[in-house]
C-alpha cells in the first residue's frame, strides 16, 4: 500500500454499469467496528479475522468519520489543506480502520465486494486477505470476493486514508471529510450491459451490448441479441416528458433491468439539439450535501432534492464535481432532469502556484485520470437524463484532457463532452464559461467573442454551443440579474442555458451555531462561509433566490396588452394541455372576481376582463399557470407560472391624497404635540406616536452587507464613507404654518460628504404626514447601500399586514417571485434566515404597511420599501451567525425609498449599471395613522 503511487488502485475488476438485478447480494451497510489513528503508519495487523476488536468504537456506514466526533470537517474552496508537492501527503494523515463481521448464506457461491464511495484511499481485506485498493472518491470499486468467501461468519476490513496521492485531483470546493460515505454491498451480480436508444421522427433505434437477451414487453420486443438493431414506434424522453421502458436481459445466471428512454442528442449550426429541438438548459449545479450526514445523502433527500428542483421549474443539474450516487441519476431518469455527469477530477489547489505540477499535464497521472472517466462512464452509461459527460472541473489544462476525451469518444459517441478550464474548447463540443458577465454572454450570442489565438480553434469554438456551467452565484441574498441573463438565453439560439451555482448551502448542523462554515471548527486554513451558497438552505427550505428562479425558469410566459393576454409555453418538448389556467382581479389587493381562463395546448392570445366597475382601487389582474392533474413530481394544483398586469389607473401612493382635518403644532414642556405624534422640543425627533413609544425617523444609508457587498469590494468602499457610522445633527426646529419643519444635516467623521434632510409634519386625516427631503452635499461618487428612514417601534409590535409586492424578500435586482398583493406575516417570519447575516426582508413597492400588537399599532402609507426587525442594522451586520441576532427592546422598521442591488459579486459580476443606487436630491412622502 503506497499512498505516494500514481497507480488508481490495485486488484479492482473492470468497470461495469450500475445495474439492478435479481442476483443474490447482501446489504454491509449498517454498524461496523471503527478505530481512527492520526497517521498512516499503523500496523494492519487489524485485517486479521482473529484480531480482537472488541475495545473500538462503533461507526455508521455510510458516513463521514469526521462527522462523528473522530476529528473535524475543513472546509477550503481553492487552497490545498497540505503542502503542494505531489504525490506526497503529510505524515498526519487521518486513518480510519473498519471492521465487519457478516453471515454468508450457506448456499452462496462467489460474489464482489462493490464499494459505491470512499473518501480517499482505501486497502480492503477479506478473510484477512489483501483484495486490493482503490482511490477515486466517488467512483465505485469492486472486488472478486469469491476464493476468500467461506460458509458461515467472514470478517471485512477496510483501511481508509484521508490522504493520498489521489488527493490532489479531489479539490472541490467542498468540506474535507473521509470515510466510507455510500453502500458497500456484497453481490453476486457480474452483469454489464450498454444499451444504446436513440430517437427521430417517432421511431426508436435500440440496440445494446452485453451477453444475454433483451426484452420489452411494451415494445414488443423479444430476445433480442446483442449488436442486433431494431427500430420500433416509440415516445421520446425528455426532462419534461421522461418516457421510459422497462426492459430486462438475460443473462445465465441472472436477470438485469433496465428503464430505457429514446432521445438523441446532436449539435446543429452551434445549436445544442435534443431530439432535434434546441435544448434549453435552466440548470442548477449540485453537490451531494446533507447538513448531519455529509456526502452520506439518504435516498429520500435525494428524492426531495429533484423533486424542489421539478417544482421549481429546474430542467437541469450538473453534479459539481463528481459523479453522484447512482440511485440519483434513477430518480432524474423517471422524473426528469437533463444531467451533465462529471468526473472526479479538480485540481484547483494549483492555480494558486501558477499550475506547476498540475496532475492534468502530468503523464504519471494520465492512468488516474483515465481511471475516472472510465468508472463514471461505465457506471453511468444508460441513464438516458444523462445527456452530455464532463472531464471534471477547475483542472487547468493538459495532456491528459485528450487522454479522457478520447477514450469517452470511442466508448460513447452518442453524448457531447464538456469541459470548462479549457478556453480553447480543444477536447470538448460545447463552448462553457463560469460566471461570464451579461455583456459577455450577449457578445457570445451573436458569435462576436473575443477571439482566441489559434484561428482554426478560434473557428471551431465559434461553431460550438455556448453554455453557462456556473452563473448567477446564490450565495446568502441573491442572486441578482437573473431575469437579464434569462432573457439572453430566450434571444439567441446558440445560448444553450446554463446551471445555477448551487443548489444548497453547506452548512452542516451545530450545537450552538446552528450550521456551520469554513472556520467553525478551528481549521488553521479555510474559506469562511463561501460554501454556504445555495439556492436552499441546509434545511432544503427554498430560499428567496430559489422562488425567483422558479419565476425565471418559467415555462410559461405571458405578454399583456390592449385587454388580452399573449399565453406562450417555453417547454422544449411539451405543449400546455398539462396546465389549467386561472385568472383573478384584485382590488387593494382584495380578491373580487376570480373566473377561469382557456388556453388553446400551442398557446395563444386570449381576451381578459377590463377592470371597469372597480376604478375606486388599485386593480390588478393575476394569472396563474397550475397543474390540471397530479404528476409524478407535483400534485394538481400546483402552481407553475404567473403573470400580472395593472387594471386601474388608480394612485399608488395614498399621500398624495389630499390632506384634511389638520392641526397646528403645541409646544408643551420641552415637547411638541401634533396630530397624534409628540416630538422632542430640541432634536425634533418624534417620541411617541398614537400612544407607543417610538424613537425616530432618522436617515438610514447603510445595511447590513450582503455576501455579494463584502466579496464585491462594496461594504470596504462604503466604510471608508463611514456610512455604517453616522452622526446625525439638528440644526432647526420650527414651525411654519400647520407644518413642524425639523432640519438635519447626516454626515460621518473624517469625510466632508453629508446628507440635508428637511422633515415636514403636519396633521392630516387623524395622522400625520411626513415629507422628508433629502439633498446630498459634497461630491458622491461612490454607490450608497441604501436611502430610506429608520424608526424604532416597541417590541410589543408582532405583526405585519401590508399591501404591495410580496410575499417574500424583493430588492431592484431580485424579487421575480414578488407579485403585488396583500400579505401578512409576523415580525419574525418578515426575516429571511440566511446562514450568514445580511441584509434581508425587504419589502418592495409597499402601499401601506399596519403593525399591530397587543398594545396598538400604526399604518405606514405612502411608496416605500419595508423590513421590520428585532434588531438594528448595526447588530446584523455584526453578527456572523443566527444565534448571534438576540431580539432586543424595539422592532426597527425601514422606510426605504430605494436599495442598491444585490448582483452576484460573491463569484461573478456586480450589479448590473441600471441596478446601482447614487446618491440624488429626492422626496420620501409618509403617512402615518393609528392601526385600523
Amino acid at each position: 500500500m503506497d499512498l505516494h503511487a500514481f497507480t488508481p488502485g490495485t486488484g479492482r475488476l473492470e468497470p461495469r454499469a450500475a445495474l439492478h438485478s435479481d442476483a443474490p447480494a447482501l446489504d454491509l451497510n449498517g454498524v461496523w467496528r471503527f478505530r481512527l489513528s492520526l497517521t498512516a503508519g499503523v500496523s494492519d495487523s487489524f485485517a486479521d479475522p482473529a484480531f480482537d476488536d472488541s475495545g473500538w468504537d462503533e461507526l455508521p456506514v455510510p458516513s463521514h468519520w469526521v462527522l462523528h466526533g473522530y476529528g473535524a470537517p475543513a472546509y477550503t474552496n481553492v487552497v490545498f489543506p497540505f503542502p503542494v508537492d505531489p504525490p506526497f501527503v503529510p505524515d498526519e494523515n487521518p486513518t480510519g480502520d473498519y471492521r465487519r463481521l457478516f453471515e454468508l448464506p450457506s448456499d452462496w457461491s462467489g460474489g464482489r465486494l462493490r464499494f459505491e464511495g470512499v473518501d480517499c484511499f482505501a486497502t480492503v481485506w477479506l478473510n484477512g486477505h489483501e483484495l486490493g485498493s482503490t482511490t477515486g472518491s466517488r467512483v465505485p470499486a469492486e472486488f472478486d470476493a469469491g476464493p476468500w468467501l467461506r460458509p458461515g461468519p467472514n470478517v471485512l476490513a477496510v483501511r481508509v486514508h484521508q490522504w493520498s496521492a489521489a488527493s490532489y485531483l479531489e479539490d472541490q470546493d467542498m468540506w474535507w471529510m473521509p470515510g466510507i460515505f455510500r453502500d458497500v454491498t456484497l453481490t453476486r451480480s457480474s452483469a454489464d450491459v450498454f444499451v444504446h436508444a436513440s430517437y427521430a421522427d417517432g421511431l426508436g433505434m435500440l440496440s445494446f451490448e452485453g451477453a444475454g437477451l433483451l426484452s420489452c414487453e411494451e415494445l414488443g420486443i423479444v430476445d433480442l441479441a446483442p449488436g442486433e438493431p431494431v427500430t420500433v414506434p416509440v415516445s421520446p424522453w425528455s426532462a419534461d416528458s421522461p418516457r421510459l421502458y422497462s426492459a430486462v436481459v438475460t443473462f445465465p445466471d441472472e436477470v438485469v433491468s433496465v428503464r430505457i428512454g429514446f432521445r438523441t442528442i446532436s449539435i446543429e449550426d452551434g445549436v445544442l439539439l435534443a431530439n432535434g429541438r434546441p435544448l434549453k438548459l435552466r440548470g442548477v449545479n449540485r453537490h451531494e450535501f446533507h447538513p448531519e450526514h455529509g456526502r452520506a445523502v439518504p435516498y429520500e433527500t435525494m428524492r426531495q432534492d429533484v423533486l424542489l428542483m421539478k417544482q421549481h421549474n429546474v430542467n437541469a443539474v450538473r453534479t459539481s464535481h463528481y459523479p453522484p450516487h447512482p440511485d440519483f441519476l434513477d430518480l432524474c431518469d423517471e422524473l426528469g432532469l437533463w444531467v451533465i455527469d462529471e468526473c472526479d477530477l479538480e485540481t484547483h489547489g494549483f492555480g494558486q502556484i501558477s499550475w506547476r505540477g498540475n496532475p492534468t499535464d502530468d503523464p504519471r497521472y494520465a492512468p488516474a485520470l483515465l481511471d475516472r472517466m472510465r468508472r463514471m462512464v461505465e457506471r453511468d452509461k444508460n441513464h438516458p437524463s444523462v445527456f452530455m459527460w464532463s472531464l471534471g472541473n477547475e483542472a487547468g489544462v493538459g495532456r491528459n484532457l485528450a487522454v479522457m476525451a478520447d477514450w469517452a469518444r470511442q466508448r460513447d459517441p452518442s453524448r457531447p463532452l464538456h469541459y470548462e478550464g479549457d478556453e480553447s474548447c480543444a477536447h470538448t463540443d460545447v463552448y462553457s464559461r463560469m460566471y461570464a458577465s451579461h455583456a459577455e454572454v450577449e457578445a457570445i450570442g451573436q458569435r462576436a467573442e473575443e477571439p482566441l489565438d489559434d484561428p482554426e480553434l478560434d473557428a471551431r469554438r465559434r461553431a460550438m454551443p455556448f453554455l453557462q456551467c456556473e452563473y448567477a452565484h446564490a450565495m446568502g441574498n441573491g442572486p441578482g440579474g437573473l431575469v437579464e441573463y434569462q432573457e439572453l438565453f430566450d434571444r439567441y439560439p446558440r445560448l444553450a442555458g446554463g446551471f445555477i451555482w448551487e443548489w444548497i448551502d453547506h452548512g452542516l448542523r451545530h450545537p450552538t451555531l446552528e450550521y456551520a462554515y469554513g472556520g467553525d471548527y478551528g481549521e488553521p486554513l479555510h474559506d469562511g462561509n463561501f460554501v454556504v451558497d445555495g439556492l436552499v438552505f441546509p434545511d432544503r427550505t427554498p430560499s428567496p433566490g430559489l422562488l425567483d428562479l422558479k419565476q425565471v425558469f418559467s415555462p410559461v410566459r405571458f405578454s399583456f396588452g390592449d385587454g388580452a393576454v399573449e399565453v406562450a409555453g417555453v417547454d422544449d418538448f411539451r405543449d400546455l394541455s398539462h396546465l389549467r389556467f386561472e385568472g383573478v382581479i384584485e382590488v387593494k389587493g382584495e380578491p373580487v372576481s376570480p373566473f377561469p381562463l382557456e388556453v388553446p395546448a400551442s398557446g395563444g392570445t386570449v381576451k381578459l376582463p377590463s377592470g371597469d366597475g372597480f376604478a375606486d382601487g388599485e386593480t390588478w389582474l393575476t394569472i396563474r399557470a397550475v397543474l390540471a392533474a397530479d404528476e409524478p413530481w407535483a400534485p394538481a394544483g400546483h402552481e407553475v407560472a404567473w403573470g400580472q398586469v395593472r387594471l386601474s389607473q388608480a394612485t399608488v401612493s395614498p399621500v398624495t391624497e389630499p390632506a384634511s382635518g389638520g392641526s397646528r403644532a403645541e409646544a408643551r414642556e420641552g415637547e411638541i404635540v401634533l396630530g397624534g405624534g409628540v416630538f422632542d422640543g430640541r432634536s425634533g425627533r418624534l417620541t411617541r406616536l398614537f400612544g407607543l413609544d417610538v424613537d425616530g425617523p432618522r436617515l438610514e444609508l447603510w445595511r447590513a452587507a450582503t455576501d455579494n457587498d463584502r466579496s464585491g469590494g462594496l461594504e470596504w468602499r462604503w466604510h471608508l464613507l463611514g456610512l455604517h457610522r453616522l452622526t446625525h445633527r439638528t440644526d432647526a426646529v420650527e414651525q411654519a404654518g400647520d407644518e413642524l419643519v425639523v432640519r438635519t444635516r447626516v454626515a460621518a467623521a473624517a469625510t466632508d460628504l453629508g446628507m440635508r434632510v428637511v422633515y415636514r409634519w403636519s396633521a392630516a386625516n387623524g395622522g400625520l404626514d411626513l415629507t422628508a427631503d433629502i439633498t446630498p452635499e459634497g461630491e458622491w461618487n461612490d454607490p450608497i447601500p441604501r436611502l430610506g428612514l429608520t424608526l424604532a417601534l416597541p417590541s410589543t409590535i408582532t405583526d405585519v399586514t401590508w399591501f404591495g409586492r410580496g410575499p417574500g424578500e424583493a430588492y431592484p435586482d431580485t424579487g421575480a417571485a414578488a407579485r403585488v398583493g396583500r400579505w401578512t406575516s409576523t415580525v419574525d417570519d418578515l426575516q429571511t434566515p440566511y446562514v450568514y447575516p445580511q441584509e434581508n426582508g425587504h419589502r418592495s413597492d409597499v402601499r401601506w404597511a399596519t403593525l399591530t400588537g397587543p398594545a396598538g399599532g400604526l399604518r405606514v402609507s405612502g411608496l416605500f420599501g419595508l423590513t421590520a426587525r428585532r434588531w438594528t442594522t448595526a447588530q446584523l451586520h455584526a453578527a456572523r451567525h443566527r444565534p448571534d441576532l438576540v431580539p432586543g427592546d424595539h422592532v426597527h422598521l425601514n422606510l426605504d425609498l430605494a436599495h442598491h442591488g444585490i448582483g452576484t459579486a460573491s463569484c461573478g459580476p456586480a450589479t448590473l449599471p441600471q441596478y446601482e443606487l447614487h446618491a440624488a436630491p429626492t422626496t420620501l412622502h409618509l403617512r402615518f395613522t393609528p392601526a385600523p
